[in-house]
């Protein structure tokens, strides 16, 4: 575990925050723990997150008790219990959150860059995506950053759209009331299933808890 940050302001107006939502697929090769490799997976996304510069890094929990989730985080960091984008959004502004990017928990080897140009699209639109690349095209969102409060039209769509919607970002844009609102930056991968491994580039600096979880078994092709 990193050590603690420095106190962040209260005046500081983005959050990112890493969803944390067990689900049915698992990236784990044979041999290893499932539910260790889902918090390996965790713990590099929120080190991503937390290493933003003027950005406060959140958990969102769904379900809403999830302690070796929470484990993973530095010491302070917001806990959001909260089933819906929208309502974690709802939750990150009542916090203090002007702006704020949700996060796959699964993208360990995300570049911090790609968050960064979220938060910038926000000065031109009210919402901006990172897509998920699938083998066969876009699949959910890697990551979904809005100015908070949510226009309305976005906190209706995200009531049934989250970032494994396999079309998401399709979806936000039909909710739009114009084009352009929604406007996306680079795509980035998700490791949800043992295939997707071979995405990890071991030339890459971070993803260190799942780089050791995955030492001595080899990455698939």
């Amino acid at each position: 575990m990193t050590d603690a940050p420095d106190p962040r302001s209260a005046a500081t107006s983005r959050f990112a925050a890493v969803l944390s939502r067990p689900g049915p697929r698992a990236a784990a090769p044979p041999g290893v723990d499932p539910g260790e490799f889902r918090l390996a997976l965790l713990e590099d996304t929120y080190e991503v997150v937390a290493g933003l510069e003027l950005v406060t890094p959140a958990l969102v929990l769904d379900p809403p008790d999830q302690p070796d989730a929470e484990a993973v985080t530095w010491p302070g960091t917001p806990i959001v219990r909260e089933p819906t984008l929208a309502g974690a959004f709802a939750a990150l502004h009542a916090l203090g959150a002007g702006a704020a990017a949700l996060v796959a928990p699964d993208a360990p080897d995300l570049p911090p860059l790609l968050i960064g140009k979220l938060f910038r699209a926000l000065g031109g639109a009210p919402a901006a995506a990172c897509q998920a690349r699938g083998e066969d095209g876009p699949d959910g969102l890697v990551a979904l950053a809005a100015r908070l409060p949510l226009p309305g039209w976005l906190a209706a769509a995200l009531h049934d759209t989250d970032l494994d919607t396999p079309d998401a970002l399709a979806r936000l844009r039909a909710a739009a009331p114009r084009p352009g609102l929604v406007p996306q930056g680079p795509a980035w991968h998700r490791l949800r299933t043992a295939d997707d491994l071979r995405l990890l580039d071991p030339g890459l600096e971070g993803w260190e808890n799942t780089r050791a979880l995955l030492e001595g078994h080899p990455l698939p092709r």
